[in-house]
């Protein structure tokens, strides 16, 4: 048995495993204004989808003026590039069995846009249908220690009153380790070419497997 195997009691990454989880129903649900959190959210779709799950993936709607928009070329190309993708409802909340949020930090908490949606979700939150749900989150900054895992934490205090069941990638597959090894969520730096500065598509797509499985294990415990 490998070092790796020991220590994690798994497969490394060049290991094929096959899950099948087709009960589990997961939403991805994201806020980008340049596409970074599209496309992590992107990745865990196919993470999703790779463990069997019916997913989909949503935007949360866009506050911003107009005016800051056409200011940004690569946030009006953005902008433009995602029209067609659909933007989250309360429904979708309540259909899911794990969610994963994919969200830039703004000086260390979340975007407002994703936090005016969380903000609307209290009816659903009061008559208990957000308990009980597997949840992740992922986030990106401009710099390596702009506020990541902050955003990601604030986050989950939601997660924490909804009584959902928070589900970090922690250090549960060495691969992790090569994406930065941010135990709370996957995580990523965006260099002022608005290229990401480490490769985080394998650990983007582990954590959605990792969250349907949660999920998975969840529904089982209450049949």
């Amino acid at each position: 048995m490998s070092f790796f195997k020991k220590l994690f009691g798994q497969s490394n990454g060049n290991e094929k495993e096959t899950i099948n989880m087709s009960n589990v129903k997961l939403a991805v649900i994201y806020y980008s204004s340049t596409g970074t959190n599209y496309q992590l959210a992107k990745w865990a779709e196919e993470g999703g989808k790779a463990a069997g799950a019916d997913v989909k993936v949503l935007k949360v709607p866009e506050l911003a003026p107009e005016s800051a928009i056409e200011s940004n070329p690569a946030w009006k190309a953005h902008v433009e590039e995602t029209k067609d993708v659909p933007e989250v409802t309360l429904d979708d909340l309540e259909w899911a069995d794990a969610i994963i949020f994919s969200v830039p930090t703004r000086f260390g908490n979340m975007a407002a846009q994703m936090k005016q949606f969380i903000d609307t979700t209290g009816g659903l939150w009061f008559e208990g249908k957000l308990a009980n749900k597997a949840v992740s989150a992922m986030s990106s900054a401009s710099n390596l220690h702009g506020g990541q895992e902050a955003t990601i934490l604030s986050l989950y205090t939601t997660m924490y009153h909804w009584g959902a069941i928070v589900a970090t990638p922690g250090y549960t597959d060495p691969l992790l380790f090569a994406a930065g090894g941010n135990p709370y969520g996957t995580s990523v730096t965006v260099g002022q070419d608005g290229k990401m500065q480490e490769d985080v598509q394998e650990a983007a797509k582990y954590q959605a497997k990792r969250t349907v499985q949660v999920a998975e294990w969840i529904k089982k415990g209450n049949q």
